[in-house]
């Protein structure tokens, strides 16, 4: 309203004279994205490659990396007048100590599932059992038959990683390993600890032919992690302006893998979102409160917001109209994927909690503006999204791609190379500052900034709760009932050892 009579006494001005006619002062979602500049994301991003190389090469959580570096994003938060929270937690740290497959004399790649039980040092060897695969492969120990002493060859689909091994064992497998139904590696996890039963790994679908024609020979594997219980935690930050009944909030999450520096993974979407709230302020002219989080341990099973959203009461979880997520927005193979609230891709995976589309919409919408035909990524579990779309609160965000593989079609429309992943650093040492497709980023940077300050300032298309009216929260807990999302599919992500 303010924005409108602005405009309108501006309009009714008769200018004499010399004078110069003043644009109409631009409304926040327009004013935001200028004020988000590439040369203050790229210096947040400095900062973190600098914290990673003092700190043993990375920033994962519970090392000096991950605090050095939330520290650096509260000093500048508290500076800008933020209410700011460090919400501590427990979770269980992995590092890999050794993954090795042998298969009649040659070496396989494969990777150990996160939370893994371990193999004894120099590996394992036992006979292969091929498991013919079905509409449901792996998931019940009746798909195993008799393995007793073998180890267990699974295609992935339909249940979790930790459902497949629980599966074997039960069959009397003492290994299990997961090979992917699409082209590319398998990086996974078993969700916790305490669903690790044999040890597991996971291998490529170009790379499973040879265990198949291999049925009933023996290999050799060997998969050893660290496991240690270590503490770390989410920084927050809120707005002290805005109605605190109807919160926006946005979250990136801030640590790494153990192998590299995780500038792409996810530098980019932690350094934009400081940057949106720099430019916000702590005390901006909003209508709802914003609330912005960069989560710990998102590479150890989406641990950290996981941990948050549990911690809330339901009046509390109540108060969030809405979550934004930024995993990975600048890959220097970019795509433009919006989280896709409606499903409209049909992968299968559903679409988001009431509200999620229209999320999806803006920022379609806010991306179409800069001349970027978006399209929709499914929510898979692979990001911090999970335990919010699980209670049944819309979500939606961008993202850039990781380890898959960018289209033909893709390339034509966004650039960057066909054939090759959307990030081919994805988890590894050389995610490093050359790793980053900087035009991606700012154009994601813009989106983020004015869909976020678009929703400061009103809901009404997500909730239909107009910035003054009051919040039923008696027919928000219903609809959220009734769309609740159960989200077994976080167990089932290639995404994390841990977006």
């Amino acid at each position: 309203m303010r924005s409108a009579t602005a405009v309108a006494a501006c309009a009714g001005l008769v200018l004499t004279g010399t004078a110069t006619a003043q644009a109409a002062p631009k409304s926040l979602p327009d004013e935001l994205p200028e004020k988000v500049e590439l040369g203050a994301m790229q210096r947040h991003l400095i900062a973190m490659q600098r914290i990673a190389d003092v700190h043993d090469g990375n920033r994962v959580a519970g090392s000096m990396g991950h605090e050095t570096s939330a520290e650096y994003m509260a000093q500048r938060l508290a500076g800008a007048g933020y209410d700011i929270t460090r919400q501590q937690f427990p979770f269980t740290y992995t590092e890999t100590l050794a993954e090795k497959l042998t298969v009649g004399g040659e070496d396989v790649p494969i990777v150990v599932m996160e939370y893994s039980k371990n193999t004894e040092e120099g590996g394992l060897t036992a006979p292969v059992a091929a498991i013919e695969p079905d509409d449901t492969p792996g998931c019940e120990a009746a798909d195993y038959g008799d393995v007793t002493g073998q180890i267990a060859v699974i295609k992935r689909g339909a249940c979790s990683f930790a459902d497949k091994q629980a599966a074997a064992a039960e069959a009397g497998a003492v290994a299990a390993i997961v090979y992917n139904n699409e082209p590319g590696p398998l990086n996974g996890t078993l969700g916790d600890a305490d669903s690790a039963v044999i040890p597991t790994g996971g291998i490529s679908q170009e790379d499973a032919q040879a265990l198949i024609d291999a049925d009933g020979q023996d290999i050799t594997v060997e998969l050893r992690q660290l496991q240690e219980e270590r503490t770390t935690y989410n920084l927050i930050a809120e707005t002290t302006t805005g109605r605190d009944d109807n919160v926006v909030m946005a979250g990136a999450h801030l640590d790494g893998v153990t192998d590299g520096p995780g500038i792409n993974d996810n530098g980019t979407g932690s350094a934009a979102l400081l940057e949106t709230a720099l430019q916000l302020g702590g005390s901006p002219d909003v209508n709802n409160k914003v609330r912005f989080a960069w989560w710990s341990a998102e590479e150890f099973g989406l641990v950290g917001s996981t941990h948050y959203v549990n911690s809330l009461s339901q009046e509390q979880q109540l108060d969030i109209a809405m979550y934004l997520n930024f995993d990975m927005i600048g890959s220097p193979n970019a795509a433009y994927f919006t989280l896709d609230g409606d499903d409209s891709e049909g992968e299968g995976a559903g679409a988001g909690p009431y509200g999620s589309a229209q999320i999806e919409k803006a920022f379609e919408d806010s991306l179409a503006e800069r001349g970027i035909e978006a399209e929709g990524s499914d929510f898979s579990g692979r990001s911090d999204y999970g335990e919010f779309i699980a209670y049944g609160i819309p979500a939606g965000g961008l993202f850039t791609g990781a380890e898959d593989i960018k289209t033909e079609e893709q390339a034509a429309k966004w650039g960057g190379t066909a054939g090759e992943a959307y990030d081919p650093c994805y988890h590894t040492p050389c995610d490093n500052l050359g790793n980053v497709d900087y035009d991606a980023l700012d154009i994601n940077a813009d989106a983020m900034a004015q869909v976020t300050a678009q929703y400061a300032l009103s809901t009404e298309d997500v909730n239909h709760i107009a910035p003054a009216e009051k919040k039923n929260k008696a027919e928000v807990a219903k609809q959220r009932a009734a769309n609740k999302k159960v989200a077994t599919v976080a167990a089932d992500r290639a995404h994390e050892v841990t977006s």
